[in-house]
């Protein structure tokens, strides 16, 4: 009966998907939607996903000096596996597994709101696709920002590196330097990326998946945004997995 159930929402999942991705019916109305949802959902996320990356960044620098190095391994190898977990885990993953808790219960109460006041079924008298209306501008601002949020992600790690290396005289700043440079692959960068663009995908389609079916009160509201979040989370958790062995 679980699974009859999950395939059932499952089912319902595309069917939704099926109706957002549709040619838009107003070009203009959909690309202001469009820079609205972009600034709302991730422009206003910058601050957060820097502050986060910032102290991450120095405690991972912090943790790898102190339980990492030792006199047999060169003194680089502390900047070097900073640098590789902030590319291919954090920056991606961790990151995005933050946002789901961000974005996505602001997607889910959203739209949930909105069903239960009855302003979708409103658009839907008037003729209008409401899941394309509604969905399609979120699901696009979070891909095209999602990008630029993992560079700074990114960037801002190794800043919080270098301010314990430079502040908390944690390591010499020109073995941090060297580690970072070490072996670097700009594929890891692009593999970061590549599977950020998945992950925005869940953080906005399931979100408002979750929303945009709710039944019932506002109560059934708050259930949807948190139903939203884990759903999200536990998705991007097991997508990781085979992203990363597909991509590695």
């Amino acid at each position: 009966m679980i699974i009859i159930r999950y395939l059932t929402i499952f089912g319902r999942y595309l069917q939704l998907m099926g109706r957002t991705f549709s040619v838009p019916e107003r070009i203009r109305m959909f690309f202001k939607s469009y820079v609205k949802e972009m600034a709302q959902l991730g422009v206003n996320s910058i601050g957060i996903v820097l502050l986060i990356s910032f102290f991450i960044g120095a405690v991972i620098c912090i943790q790898m000096k102190l339980n990492i190095q030792s006199p047999w391994m060169p003194r680089w190898v502390s900047g070097y596996t900073t640098r590789e977990i902030l590319l291919l885990e954090f920056s991606s993953s961790i990151m995005c597994l933050i946002l789901a808790g961000k974005v996505g219960s602001n997607i889910a109460s959203e739209l949930g709101t909105m069903r239960v006041t009855q302003q979708i079924d409103a658009l839907e008298i008037m003729g209008v696709n409401s899941a394309s209306y509604l969905i399609l501008p979120k699901i696009m601002g979070m891909l095209t920002i999602m990008p630029f949020l993992v560079i700074f992600s990114s960037a801002t790690g190794i800043l919080g590196a270098y301010a314990t290396a430079y502040v908390g005289h944690v390591l010499p700043p020109d073995d941090l330097t060297l580690g970072l440079q070490h072996s670097f692959k700009s594929w890891f960068m692009w593999m970061s990326i590549i599977k950020s663009e998945f992950f925005a995908f869940i953080i906005s389609s399931v979100p408002a998946f979750c929303g945009y079916t709710v039944e019932g009160g506002s109560v059934n509201v708050g259930k949807s945004s948190t139903d939203a979040v884990v759903s999200s989370s536990v998705l991007i958790l097991f997508s990781d997995v085979f992203l990363t062995q597909l991509l590695s």
